[in-house]
């Protein structure tokens, strides 16, 4: 059936194919969808400001609708900030921060908080065969700053893979 609807990623977003280094989305793309909120907010309270007493369809419904709209277009500005640390500065603040040679690493950006504060979270292991330590380590998206961190040896056994 090819006139069956199928969901898909954006293209933006599907990685599928890419050559080249992967740019995550910016967090201060929220700031669109608060510009067509606040828009969407201040059309219904000027709907409901224009509209007479007597008026049918409008009610006030339309101005807490309005008001509703606008604090979350705030809230929307609020939380669209930029995300200014890319996944290699975050991977060398980590790397700082444990202290020991890096080997295999994976980063994963999150968002922590009512604000949505883009944060990376670095898995790591020691540059060693098989690695003797792991950490993680969570830097904050904007200001490079590395938050909680946890290095421990690492408890995994590796001995059944015989080199």
């Amino acid at each position: 059936m090819s006139d069956e609807y199928r969901d898909e990623l954006p293209e933006e977003l599907d990685a599928g194919g890419y050559v080249g280094p992967y740019r995550f989305p910016n967090n201060n793309r929220r700031r669109i969808s608060a510009l067509i909120l606040a828009i969407a907010g201040a059309a219904s309270i000027t709907l409901w400001a224009i509209s007479g007493s007597d008026a049918v369809l409008v009610n006030r419904g339309f101005l807490y609708g309005g008001l509703f709209l606008l604090a979350l277009a705030a809230y929307h500005v609020v939380a669209g900030v930029t995300l200014r640390v890319t996944e290699t500065d975050a991977l060398v603040a980590a790397t700082r921060e444990v202290g020991f040679p890096i080997g295999h690493a994976s980063a994963q950006l999150s968002w922590r908080g009512l604000i949505s504060r883009p944060t990376w979270r670095i898995l790591l292991y020691s540059a060693d065969d098989p690695p003797t330590k792991r950490g993680l380590v969570q830097v904050d998206g904007v200001t490079g700053a590395v938050g909680d961190h946890i290095v421990e040896d690492n408890p995994e056994d590796w001995s059944s893979l015989d080199r």
